[in-house]
């Protein structure tokens, strides 16, 4: 998942460098607000690997309904790039946090501590790149966020 994300968000940098993606307003108001929720579900490392595993697998799935959304919302290479996140995501969906009793798991999986860590980090670069793209000049000036940065 690191890896992928990784990959993505490279990809990302370049096209927006080569000025092949040319991201509009929207983009900039829709990836600050993914970026956003990406931040707010999941937190620093050491909050997130002191909760129990339930609590990790639930932020893990809140920041996939968070790139879901924002995909429902956009197209372009906007959405091509959310999409490949969740894409790259979707060994979450598989995940339980919760032995199965004796009872079916319907292909859910009981992750690692590791597996919990590398969903994490993989979404902090997600996060990470997407505020990158909320920093990128639109037209040629400085995007309303930067400026109140710099103020």
């Amino acid at each position: 998942m690191r890896r992928i994300i990784a990959v993505l968000a490279e990809e990302a940098e370049q096209l927006i460098r080569d000025q092949v993606w040319k991201l509009t307003p929207k983009d900039h108001a829709l990836a600050r607000k993914t970026a956003t929720g990406l931040r707010e579900a999941v937190g620093p490392p050491d909050i997130q690997e002191a909760l129990p595993p339930i609590d990790r697998l639930e932020h893990l799935r809140e920041t996939l309904a968070v790139l879901a959304i924002s995909l429902a919302r956009t197209h372009g290479r906007l959405a091509w790039f959310l999409s490949g996140a969740l894409n790259a995501l979707e060994p979450v969906l598989r995940w339980r946090a919760l032995p199965s009793d004796l009872g079916g798991t319907f292909g859910t999986v009981l992750p690692s501590p590791e597996e919990y860590t590398e969903a994490e980090d993989a979404i902090r670069r997600l996060h990470d790149a997407l505020a990158d793209i909320t920093t990128t000049l639109v037209d040629g000036a400085i995007h309303p966020s930067q400026q109140a940065d710099e103020a």
